[in-house]
């Protein structure tokens, strides 16, 4: 509910003249996400004209669903906490979660980037001062609103009153068709398409952030049959519209096939429980009742190991005093997907699997965290679980991201089929490619998305300044 509010009071404030004549800017963003308002806004402190262009009615794209946080590696908010976390753990998890098939070169530009990203957040008045620890991280660096609220309303919250402070003029409800580029390849432009007909936008410098494609199952199923008819995470947006642009306009496309699945999503209703809910000490348990799998392995990891459990689900469980422990957690059990019982025996009839069986797991789980490490290589274990009431919610994968897409380098500008920079283009969040590799680490589509948009924002601004 708070994200549609907040969804809805930004297409109120952003309802924008939009007259369908030619307009002329420095920087034409496209796509009015997180990346894109990272650039709009970065480019406007800088002193740009910006425009930005958003097919959709509201602002915020896959961003305002976001759940988790945040990574970043040596902030003050960790050192404050004793955590002795560092860019080059930062780096290793990144690269590992990945598979090693990151750019390494985009990689560190992430990781050493991150923690500017979240001090300039929280200087716009964003609120990211909880640290939690997410699955496939070395130390707790998942940077989240207090108390672990949903980072994606607060981060587009914020970045809407920024946009807002500087008057960024925002055409919602406008199509982006075609990236214009003149005869020598360079980048002029690009074509709209609004509720009063098609002009053009005429730009020194544009940066596409238009999103990924995880919500247009017949792209994925193309570059991944086994992914056809998955239910996704995705905003109705999700269509890699952007793609096809910049692929028009000659860019390159890389690792499409490496498309990420969320382990828990609830199925048949499309919402996706965060992998804070783990990191805070939850626990999966299949239709037996059983453990089966270490809970903060990779997304990927955790997500073939549910779908080999019986019926392809598996159940989310936790205590009050996980709950208590993580905001998050409200929205969830007031839904009907919850199910809940004062006692073991309670929740487990709930659930419908055998409450000796879950008791004994839990049981297990309860000595694994008393030798420091579990059966399945669990070794944070914060909660005994063993506190009433007792929460289920079932689970199953579904497409939550796709890591492949524009091929860019550490100054986000893009690269055609040639391997050569298409002047004026620049790309940034989750409509490039090479910064997740194989799997993209919980926390890191947040710090992708600040980090490479500010970027984008900049560069596009220096290359405007000196273009003819």
């Amino acid at each position: 509910m708070k994200k549609i509010l907040v969804a809805t009071a930004v297409a109120a404030a952003f309802g924008c003249v939009q007259a369908a004549e030619d307009i002329t800017v420095d920087v034409a963003v496209i796509g009015a996400g997180g990346a894109g308002l990272s650039a709009a806004v970065e480019a406007t402190n800088l002193g740009a004209k910006v425009v930005v262009i958003e097919k959709m009615a509201m602002v915020g794209g896959n961003t305002i669903r976001a759940a988790g946080g945040l990574n970043a590696a040596g902030t003050a908010l960790q050192a404050a906490k004793g955590t002795k976390d560092s860019v080059e753990i930062a780096f290793y998890d990144t690269m590992k979660g990945g598979h090693w098939k990151n750019d390494p070169e985009l990689v560190r530009t992430l990781v050493s980037g991150a923690a500017s990203s979240v001090e300039w957040l929280l200087a716009l008045g964003g609120d990211l001062r909880d640290v939690g620890l997410m699955a496939g991280a070395s130390f707790p660096r998942t940077h989240r609103p207090t108390g672990g609220a949903l980072v994606g309303p607060e981060v587009i919250r914020t970045l809407w009153t920024a946009a807002k402070a500087r008057n960024i003029e925002m055409r919602m409800n406008t199509k982006a068709t075609k990236i214009i580029t003149d005869r020598s390849g360079k980048v002029t432009g690009v074509k709209v398409e609004g509720k009063d007909g098609s002009y053009t936008v005429h730009a020194k410098a544009v940066v596409d952030a238009a999103g990924g494609f995880g919500g247009n199952n017949d792209m994925v199923a193309s570059y991944v049959p086994r992914l056809k008819g998955f239910a996704t995470t995705n905003h109705p947006g999700a269509t890699g519209d952007g793609l096809k642009l910049a692929e028009k306009a000659g860019a390159q496309l890389i690792q499409m096939e490496e498309i990420q699945t969320h382990p828990t999503v609830v199925p048949k209703v499309g919402e996706m429980i965060t992998e804070a809910v783990r990191g805070n000490g939850a626990i999966l348990v299949n239709k037996e009742g059983k453990r089966f799998f270490n809970e903060l392995d990779t997304r990927d990891a955790v997500s073939a190991a549910i779908l080999k459990q019986k019926d392809a689900v598996a159940y989310l469980f936790f205590d009050s005093d996980m709950q208590k422990s993580l905001k998050a957690t409200n929205k969830y059990i007031k839904q009907s997907y919850t199910v809940k019982g004062e006692t073991i025996e309670e929740v487990a009839k709930a659930m419908g699997v055998d409450a000796a069986a879950l008791q004994a797991s839990l049981n297990t789980w309860k000595e694994g965290k008393a030798k420091g490490k579990d059966a399945f290589g669990r070794a944070n274990m914060p909660r005994d679980l063993d506190k009433g009431p007792f929460y289920a919610i079932m689970v199953t994968p579904a497409v939550h991201h796709t890591m492949g897409g524009i091929k860019i380098d550490s100054k986000t500008q893009v690269y055609n089929t040639k391997g050569q920079v298409i002047p004026g283009l620049y790309a940034a969040g989750e409509i490039t490619g090479g910064v997740h590799g194989g799997n993209r680490l919980g926390g890191n589509a947040q710090a992708d998305i600040v980090t490479f948009g500010r970027i984008a924002g900049q560069q596009a601004y220096i290359y405007a300044k000196q273009a003819k």
